[in-house]
């Protein structure tokens, strides 16, 4: 995963793009350097992003999609953005597929 203000720097991914943001977090998957996370067998899932998802597996597989939340709060305001557009952002994790599907 990335610390601090490496998540605010991203390279844009010119790639046709299936889902609009990862299922885990809710970061737009335009915004996944790597163009999404990785399946066991290295191939590029659109489902999620390379932050939370590799090698087939979730990098934070205990968290919760409150624990997301607070995660992603975090991480959203280490980039200096203000706190209630952090908060717009993380308010649809719960509703997204990883936390729906369980």
């Amino acid at each position: 995963g990335l610390v601090g203000s490496e998540m605010c720097i991203r390279d844009r991914v010119g790639k046709n793009i299936m889902n609009k943001w990862c299922q885990s977090c809710g970061m737009p998957m335009k915004q996944d350097a790597n163009g999404g996370g990785s399946l066991a067998d290295g191939t590029i899932t659109t489902e999620y992003c390379s932050d939370c998802f590799v090698g087939g597996k979730f990098t934070q597989p205990d968290f919760t999609a409150e624990d997301m939340q607070q995660f992603c709060f975090e991480k959203i305001t280490a980039c200096k953005i203000p706190k209630f557009m952090a908060r717009m952002h993380t308010k649809k994790i719960p509703a997204l597929g990883r936390w729906t599907n369980s």
